[in-house]
């Protein structure tokens, strides 16, 4: 039966492939949906000086094809907008077609869409088989035959794995049939394991896993490049998501609670607009520049305190930022739990010396890079006090929440429902044991966050 999607998609044609309940999309469109936005020239921020700009580079001519997973991700998404917008084919793969930022990579025409997850579900009997080594999910295993698809006739390839599945076995897979496919380069998005770097620092375990991976990717040889990606400052949101909760006080202010030294910098990124013409330009530059590097994407490198500070001046409200615990209110998977239980082990909100802070990226030379190297990628990215201003009030709205609908913030009650109607985000607390608990972003819904694998 033809496919629809929110009323946008035209008639599709689904082939059924052997896997795990895989399905190919291949589609005939004339149009689709770009939500690419203007630049920024981050003209505010000390800590970002354009006065190195590098020569324009020719474009090349986009006539191959792409292979990217987890499409619904801010990564993929970025890069697939812009990657198409010039021309490029993209094989790309969703775990389904829920949701706005699904419906809009499975609607474009330079797209071929894989439906299914890169991991499959053994039997109850062999629970205890194949336990991830960084993650609480059991009897699971790798969906080869979407994997091997997924190649087919690809030569580059840009792969964001996540911890849906077993994150080391199924990036392992990623690799060996992109080297049975004679991929061209593989950009490959990474973060590094702390323990490599100084055995006084815990792993953080969806980063070591990453970090496992692409020792893997560099063993097999393949003509790779790593990026790693700053904080998102698509992260923050009202919501009582941990980490990065921009809670809403009844003052109609925000607090920004995390265990970071106040003074100590961090990488910031603007996943949704920088991440894709930064990683187009490295396949532009291709692995004769950028085999084997470590590249960090982050166009600032802010303290919390002037992260708050630019956050304020962009969205009009007094921003503080308060350094404590992470506080988890929502239930979350329990392998995202694990990573938050180490991150504020190894950023611990009790350590006074901002210079003992663990650099974000493990490897102090890489912070170094922060934000020269990504500037000469992309010189238009959008900063943190630019997408506070004009972006996170529409994902607050898109989110159900109506803070910046008000015009009179005096009344305390309004305020505070605004940012907390449980019928809004429909919260579900409580232990769960269930299966599902392993497979689910955060159970919090709202109705953006809960269409897109934010987390990627």
């Amino acid at each position: 039966m033809p496919a629809q999607l929110n009323g946008s998609m035209t008639a599709s044609i689904p082939l059924r492939i052997t896997g795990d309940q895989t399905t190919v999309l291949c589609k005939q469109h004339k149009h689709s949906r770009s939500s690419y936005s203007e630049s920024s020239p981050l003209a505010n921020s000390r800590n970002n000086s354009l006065t190195f700009r590098p020569p324009k580079r020719l474009m090349s001519n986009p006539d191959k094809t792409i292979a990217v997973i987890n499409a619904s991700g801010r990564q993929a998404a970025s890069f697939i907008r812009v990657a198409t917008a010039v021309g490029y084919h993209v094989r790309a793969q969703l775990r389904n077609l829920e949701g706005v930022v699904a419906a809009e990579v499975s609607t474009n025409p330079n797209v071929t869409v894989f439906v299914g997850e890169l991991y499959t579900r053994h039997s109850p009997s062999d629970v205890n088989r194949d336990v991830t080594k960084y993650g609480p999910l059991a009897g699971v295993g790798v969906n080869y035959d979407l994997i091997n698809n997924l190649f087919r006739g690809s030569q580059l390839a840009f792969i964001n794995t996540t911890f849906y599945g077993d994150e080391i076995a199924i990036g392992k897979a990623l690799a060996d049939a992109a080297k049975r496919a004679g991929i061209q380069h593989y950009v490959y998005s990474s973060m590094p394991d702390h323990a490599a770097y100084n055995t006084g620092w815990p792993s953080l375990p969806l980063w070591a896993a990453k970090h496992e991976v692409e020792q893997y990717v560099r063993q097999l040889r393949l003509p790779a490049s790593f990026v790693y990606t700053g904080i998102y400052n698509n992260n923050f949101t009202s919501l009582q998501y941990p980490l990065f909760c921009m809670e809403l006080q009844k003052d109609g202010s925000f607090t920004w609670q995390a265990p970071f030294h106040e003074d100590a910098k961090l990488p910031w990124l603007d996943a949704e607009h920088d991440v894709g013409p930064a990683i187009l330009q490295i396949f532009k530059d291709g692995p004769s520049k950028w085999s084997g590097e470590r590249i960090a994407l982050a166009y600032e490198y802010l303290s919390p305190r002037e992260a708050c500070r630019l956050f304020s001046r962009g969205v009009g409200r007094r921003v503080r930022y308060v350094r404590g615990p992470i506080n988890i209110n929502v239930r979350i998977p329990a392998g995202y739990r694990e990573q938050l239980v180490g991150l504020e082990k190894l950023f611990s909100p009790d350590e006074k010396d901002a210079r003992k802070q663990p650099p974000y990226f493990g490897d102090p030379k890489l912070e170094l890079s922060c934000p020269s190297e990504a500037l000469e990628l992309w010189e238009g990215p959008r900063g943190l006090e630019e997408y506070a201003r004009e972006m996170f009030p529409l994902e607050e709205e898109a989110n159900g929440l109506t803070w910046m609908l008000e015009e009179d913030i005096s009344d305390d009650e309004d305020v505070h429902a605004a940012a907390t109607s449980v019928e809004q985000l429909r919260i579900n607390d409580g232990d769960d044991d269930s299966d599902d608990d392993n497979d689910d972003g955060l159970i919090m819904r709202g109705r953006k966050r809960d269409e897109e694998e934010w987390l990627a």
